[in-house]
């Protein structure tokens, strides 16, 4: 059976790009799988790909390449509308709601057809008009099954499946180190700022341990002159951004979520995949449905513009190194579900279903 995925962009640094590929490394175990990107602007994806995953792009941006039309959306539009009428494979999975109108306009009926979506959609209109032509909704976390059934309204089927870890063996921490790590964009939503000031509050009391940030983002020239600003600079450390995300937090002993809201969780999966704990905050909707307080981490509850939660939850997991190890095994058993293997199986059972 031949599977496409399609992204926004396959080469760029996103959650949302880090589960898919590793999605299609697992699908492709058993079958014929290729990544389409919308647009490509650069030569390597940034997160590594399978070698038997296929990559082709519908736009390339890359500087030099030559194209037989003007620049622009027109370009894309014209280029996703040719390359959807054309498409030759069983199933199409999109994981963008422009994407899923576009596969349920112009992909043939015959088609197999998936939405994979991580949040609803800033214009529901043209979704809930075209998304009944789709075979089926597919969400990460069943909070969001729920949005997406109550905006479709019965129009088109939803179901959950969770996201994919990259296939084992994953790096795995010794717990040993004085580190808490944090990871992912650098933009306002993530609010690494409460985490910075959090960890003042942290480097005061424990000033033997150290903050790890890796990522790249515009918040990046606030955010050091935050540091610069709380005098932070030989305890809070910009690592720049890594494809092996897994491979850095192991390295730390606990791993710091502070995202208010809108975060798919990729992180906080990642972390758990290496045997670490997470510290998140309550009401920010990826981390609050993967991690439970005493089980594999510590749920902060929200409290707007207020980092003293955040320090203190930091602060009682690291005087507290047995706590912290039986979390740690927590955090390996809820990593499980989302091996490769395991969600790959998932996807399998569930076109099988809809064909």
């Amino acid at each position: 059976m031949k599977i496409s995925l399609m992204l926004a962009s396959a080469y760029g640094m996103r959650g949302d790009v880090r589960s898919t590929l590793n999605l299609a490394g697992a699908l492709a175990e058993r079958h014929d799988v290729e990544v389409i990107s919308i647009r490509r602007h650069r030569e390597k994806p940034f997160f590594p790909v399978a070698s038997n995953v296929t990559m082709r792009s519908v736009v390339d941006a890359r500087p030099g390449v030559r194209h037989l039309l003007p620049r622009g959306q027109m370009r894309t539009e014209v280029a996703l509308w040719r390359l959807l009428r054309s498409l030759k494979s069983d199933v199409l999975v999109t994981t963008r709601p422009a994407l899923g109108v576009q596969a349920a306009r112009h992909a043939p009926r015959e088609l197999l057809k998936i939405a994979r979506e991580w949040s609803r959609p800033v214009v529901p209109g043209p979704v809930k008009r075209f998304y009944p032509r789709l075979d089926a909704v597919v969400t990460a976390t069943e909070t969001a099954e729920e949005e997406w059934a109550k905006l479709l309204e019965g129009a088109a089927p939803v179901h959950t499946v969770p996201d994919a870890l990259p296939s084992g063996p994953w790096p795995r921490s010794r717990m040993d180190n004085r580190i808490v790590a944090a990871g992912g964009r650098w933009v306002a939503v993530k609010a690494y700022d409460r985490l910075i000031r959090a960890f003042a509050t942290v480097a005061d009391k424990r000033p033997d341990w150290r903050l790890r940030l890796y990522g790249g983002g515009p918040e990046e020239h606030r955010l050091r002159g935050l540091v610069r600003e709380l005098d932070l600079h030989n305890h809070v450390y910009f690592m720049g951004t890594t494809p092996d995300l897994a491979g850095e937090f192991a390295k730390a002993s606990i791993v710091a979520n502070s995202s208010r809201t809108g975060d798919l969780g990729m992180t906080v999966l990642e972390a758990m995949g290496c045997g670490v704990p997470v510290v998140a905050c309550e009401g920010a909707r990826g981390p609050a449905e993967f991690v439970a307080t005493g089980y594999n981490g510590v749920l902060v509850p929200e409290v707007e513009g207020d980092p003293e939660l955040f320090a203190a939850a930091l602060l009682a997991l690291i005087d507290d190194e047995r706590r912290r190890r039986s979390l740690a095994a927590g955090a390996l058993e809820t990593a499980v579900r989302h091996s490769a293997d395991e969600v790959g199986r998932q996807w399998d059972k569930l076109i099988a279903g809809l064909r």
